[in-house]
This record gives structure tokens, C-alpha cells and sequence, in this order.
């Protein structure tokens, strides 16, 4: 037992690992500009196993994205039973966003490099793909914190939606100021609007 569980740790940390590679390469070299040997070779893998883990180079970037998904919806299950649902959520996401090396607020150069791979019609197509994982991992997490079904009930799906509406909308706007700014702020901002319901300014 304590076997299986060291080897789907390992399989987890190497596919983080090419996850974040590719973002890494393609962030100084452009989308493509890099092979699946390049990835490969970064983590130390043969290309066999990048194709084990991954279906294609874009599949590789947009895996941070669901990753980050599972850990604001984990993070949100373990905040405190009788904290308010947006205060908790906007804890959630911050909390993991922090956590992401990809957020180098002061790094125009990488800025300009994130700007460019989230414009590739390759990774668009796979966002919006996972997106939709994304946001169900989300939503179940509310359905158990509100007490609601995520198959019955409109409740949790719409919130789920509105929240991750907001970090995507305060990310794409992240990407295109002209200098670089603590995306933090941003998202807290964008939730904040959210659960206030959108007020005229």
C-alpha cells in the first residue's frame, strides 16, 4: 500500500514537473519554438513518457490550470464552516494563486512572454476544454460547503461560474497592463464585484 502510494506521488510530481516546464520554455521561446524532446529533456524524461502523461504540448500548459482548479476547491473545504461563501472563495483563490510561480508580478519580460503563449489558438482551445473540469471541481466543493447538490440544484454551478469568470477576467486583464501589477489585488477586486453583485461604479 505504502508502495502504490510513493508511485502515484511520483507520477504526480513528474507531471507537475513537465507542466511546468513547458510553461517555462514556451514563456522564453515561444509556443513553436519547443518540442515534446524539449520538455522532455528539461524534467530529465524521455519523450516516451512526456507522451504518457500528456496528449500534446498545449495539454501539458493548461494542466497547471485544472491543478489550480482541485486546490482552490481544496482550499475552500478546509476554511472555517462559518465564513461567509465569497469571503471564502476569494481566501480560496488568492491562497492558490500565491502559491503559483507562475505569477512573477514584477517580470515584465515574463509578462510579455505570458501575454503571448495565452494568445496561441492551440491553448485557447484546450482552455476552454478544461475549463469546464475546472469549474465542476469548483462547484462541488460549494455544493458541499452550502449543503446543495451540484446534480439538482442551479446554485453551486452558478457560483462556481461567476467565481471563476471573475479570475479569469482578472488574469486576461493582468496580462494586458502595460506594467506589471500584483495580480492578488486584481482578483480580490474582481470578487469582491462579484459577490456585491456587480454594482453600477
Amino acid at each position: 500500500m505504502a508502495e502504490d502510494g510513493l508511485r502515484e506521488r511520483k507520477k504526480r510530481e513528474t507531471r507537475i514537473a513537465l507542466s511546468w516546464a513547458a510553461i517555462r520554455l514556451f514563456v522564453e521561446r515561444g509556443f513553436e519554438n519547443v518540442r515534446v524532446e524539449d520538455i522532455a529533456a528539461e524534467v530529465g524524461v524521455s519523450p516516451r513518457t512526456f507522451n504518457n502523461y500528456f496528449s500534446s504540448k498545449a495539454a501539458a500548459v493548461v494542466e497547471r490550470h485544472v491543478d489550480r482548479a482541485r486546490l482552490i476547491a481544496d482550499e475552500l473545504r478546509a476554511r472555517p464552516a462559518d465564513e461567509p461563501l465569497w469571503e471564502a472563495i476569494t481566501a480560496a483563490v488568492l491562497t492558490r494563486f500565491a502559491m503559483g510561480a507562475e505569477i512573477t508580478g514584477g517580470d515584465q519580460k515574463w509578462l510579455e512572454g505570458v501575454r503571448l503563449l495565452v494568445a496561441e489558438p492551440a491553448l485557447q482551445l484546450e482552455f476552454m476544454r478544461v475549463n469546464v473540469i475546472a469549474e465542476a471541481e469548483l462547484a462541488e466543493a460549494i455544493a458541499e460547503r452550502t449543503g446543495t447538490d451540484v446534480r439538482r440544484d442551479l446554485y453551486p454551478k452558478l457560483v462556481a461560474s461567476m467565481a471563476m469568470a471573475a479570475t479569469e477576467t482578472a488574469s486576461a486583464h493582468w496580462q494586458q497592463l502595460d506594467s506589471p501589477t500584483d495580480i492578488g489585488t486584481l482578483l480580490a477586486d474582481a470578487l469582491r464585484q462579484v459577490a456585491a453583485g456587480l454594482p453600477t461604479p
